[in-house]
């Protein structure tokens, strides 16, 4: 896709750790223009600077400190807007920005679940977008609000997609969390520093066993028919600043040989690698045939963050199949993965006026 004129695009949250992101991933960016950044009152008004505290390893793009903060008011900004709101937040401030006419790409959990609103990962179901038309139907919005999943769902998700053709029936998974999908300041050090903590609160395994069915299922007319596979999942927080890691059992229809497994998701690919979309990795999942990979510190930046590693692919005596899965959870589960559904909005024609 030629586009020549950048869109102008909002941020509501914009100082956080996520709203941090979305501004680093648009600094430059061939299509999109960050040219409005909102925050909470106590905020607004204020230069960037003034009230955000850079916490990425990136200097702060040119522009970005002098730039004033308004108010999360409907009308006020673009109408594509990220957010990067935290749920108590985003439960009225996006309705009420959508009801205004924008298009927001959400990263928080408030409407993830609901039935008219698209849960994206455009590698897997780039189709549920179809499901705008009908929330606009529904609620009557000029506007619409599609969300991406939770930032270990797109790890897990992306990597159970192409196994849907032996007929996934069960998964099984332990996640190995990293300190900054806490934001920030996040878990306490005195807590986290060689230690594990063996829970992560917010109704993060109910996510992780909800979230993936709703992805991986068949658009239906006006709904949305989830996968069957159950999925049981035990959320852990290590201390590891960027990257989740998933162990992964797998359990199919039939007996599938590490082969197929290894073939299936080595050729993987979406509507964002045939479209080339700037935020798409030339391959979303990266294969390793090392023993001890997939790593953090080696391998959380692949694809520019938005590559999920898989690797230890091996029999499992239990369910079938077993693995190990990467991700950058504020990049692929976070900010990029919200930036890539708008790439995707934009080049199916979603953002053109109506």
């Amino acid at each position: 896709m030629d586009q020549r004129r950048p869109v102008d695009v909002g941020i509501l949250g914009a100082t956080g750790m996520v709203g941090q992101q979305f501004i680093r991933l648009l600094s430059g960016h061939p299509w999109f223009r960050t040219a409005w950044l909102a925050a909470s009152e106590r905020s607004e008004g204020h230069g960037y600077a003034e009230v955000s505290s850079w916490r990425l390893g990136d200097p702060m793009p040119a522009g970005i400190a002098t730039q004033k903060l308004e108010p999360c008011r409907p009308g006020l900004g673009p109408r594509l807007v990220f957010s990067a709101l935290d749920a108590a937040a985003a439960d009225t401030i996006e309705p009420a920005f959508a009801a205004a006419g924008h298009i927001v790409v959400s990263n928080a959990r408030s409407f993830r679940m609901a039935d008219d609103v698209p849960l994206l990962i455009p590698e897997v179901n780039a189709d549920h977008l179809a499901l705008i038309d009908v929330q606009r139907r529904l609620r009557g919005w000029k506007g619409a609000i599609i969300t991406n999943p939770n930032c270990a769902v797109v790890v897990l998700a992306m990597a159970l997609a192409p196994l849907r053709q032996f007929g996934i029936r069960s998964v099984l998974t332990t996640t190995l969390q990293a300190v900054s999908g806490a934001g920030y300041p996040g878990v306490p050090s005195f807590d986290i520093v060689g230690n594990v903590i063996p829970g992560i609160g917010g109704g993060e395994e109910d996510k992780i066993q909800s979230e993936p069915g709703k992805i991986l299922g068949t658009l239906n007319g006006d709904r949305i028919t989830p996968h069957p596979a159950v999925v049981s999942a035990h959320t852990t927080r290590v201390p590891v600043l960027d990257g989740h890691t998933m162990t992964v059992s797998v359990g199919f229809d039939r007996e599938v040989s590490e082969e197929e497994v290894a073939q299936a998701l080595t050729s993987f690919r979406g509507r964002p690698q045939e479209l080339r979309l700037p935020s798409a990795p030339e391959k979303p999942l990266e294969l390793f045939s090392d023993g001890f990979r997939p790593q953090p510190r080696l391998d959380v930046g692949l694809g520019n963050g938005m590559t999920v590693t898989v690797g230890r692919v091996r029999p499992c005596p239990v369910l079938g199949t077993r693995f190990v899965a990467l991700g950058h959870n504020t990049v692929r589960g976070a900010a990029g993965a919200a930036l890539l559904n708008a790439e995707l909005l934009l080049a199916d024609g979603w953002l053109r006026g109506d």
